[in-house]
Formats: structure tokens, C-alpha cells, sequence
């Protein structure tokens, strides 16, 4: 498979295949960043660190445990929460609370096909609106489970207890593809 060579050669450093990654999870990587932190510069300063953290761990990744598109994912998923818990962005918190990123998902803006592009719509919409919100403010705003608890004003069980049964969710559709 070709993706498999072009991933085998970034793990030995080739520069070429470090820039055919970049242009081939680029902008997917962009839309998961910018519904996390909903600015343009920060999500642009976050995606070069994102690279450049897949330059300097590419030996680490192991297929066998998941997908290469799954663990820059992660990668950019997490870089993206931690700037959101910096004390910088505490700040803003309130701010974020207004957005939705399944709003974001549904307009037709540019931030929407960019997220779109990894595929996203096709599995929140087969959730029901209580696994939406708990997505949302778990893994898109990054909120703890007690955080999600307080703004959603139920108790932390059961927000763990959802938590779980929305991933079985979202699991079980994205296996069925």
C-alpha cells in the first residue's frame, strides 16, 4: 500500500514524504484544530507545532496500534486541549461555551468543509443530541467530565456513564463504514 511506504519513509526521516503528509492531512487537521480553539491564528500556530511533534515522533507510530490518520488526530486533538486548559485560554472559557462545534459541522463556511473533509458529518449525525452536546464538551472544548457535569448540570455519574455509552456509539457507526 502506498500510504504504508510514504508512512515508513517519514519514520526515516525523508523530507519529501514529511511534506506529502503535510499536504495530504493539512487542511483536516486545520478544521479538528480551529472547532477546538475557534481562532484562525491560534489553530494555525497549533497545526505547525502539530507537524513538526509528527516529524519528531514518527519513528513512535505502530500501526498495530491504530491508524496513522487516527494518531495525528490525537496528536492534534491533544495540542488543541492543552492550548484551550492554558491559562491564556481560561479566560475565554465562557466564550466557548456559546459554540457548538456540530453547529460549525452543519453551516456551509469554509471552517465547515475543512472539518468535514475527515469525514465527521457522516457520524454525528446517527447521534442523538445528548451524546452531541457530551462529544462536544469532552473532546472538541476539551472539558473534563466534571466541567461537562457542571454545564450540563447533571451528576458526574451519569456523565460518565453517557460518555461511554456515546463512544459505543459513535464505535459501533464508524465500524459499521
Amino acid at each position: 500500500m502506498q500510504q504504508d511506504l510514504l508512512i515508513a519513509q517519514l519514520q526515516e526521516g525523508n523530507e519529501k514524504a514529511f511534506e506529502r503528509i503535510y499536504q495530504l492531512y493539512a487542511t483536516s487537521m486545520y478544521g479538528i484544530i480551529f472547532s477546538i480553539v475557534r481562532d484562525e491564528k491560534i489553530s494555525e500556530e497549533i497545526l505547525q507545532d502539530v507537524f513538526l511533534k509528527i516529524w519528531d515522533n514518527a519513528p513512535s507510530y505502530d500501526s498495530d496500534q491504530g491508524r496513522f490518520f487516527t494518531w495525528i488526530l490525537n496528536i492534534a486533538r491533544n495540542a488543541s486541549i492543552d492550548k484551550l486548559r492554558s491559562k491564556e485560554f481560561k479566560n475565554k472559557r465562557s466564550d466557548l461555551k456559546d459554540y457548538d462545534f456540530t453547529e460549525i459541522l452543519e453551516t456551509s463556511s469554509n471552517a465547515s468543509g475543512k472539518i468535514d473533509a475527515i469525514g465527521l458529518q457522516k457520524y454525528i449525525d446517527l447521534l442523538g443530541p445528548v451524546c452531541k452536546k457530551l462529544i462536544d464538551l469532552l473532546f472538541f472544548k476539551g472539558f473534563t467530565q466534571k466541567e461537562s457535569a457542571e454545564e450540563l448540570q447533571i451528576p458526574l455519574g451519569t456523565v460518565k456513564t453517557k460518555n461511554r455509552v456515546c463512544i459505543d456509539k459513535l464505535r459501533a457507526n464508524i465500524s459499521k463504514r
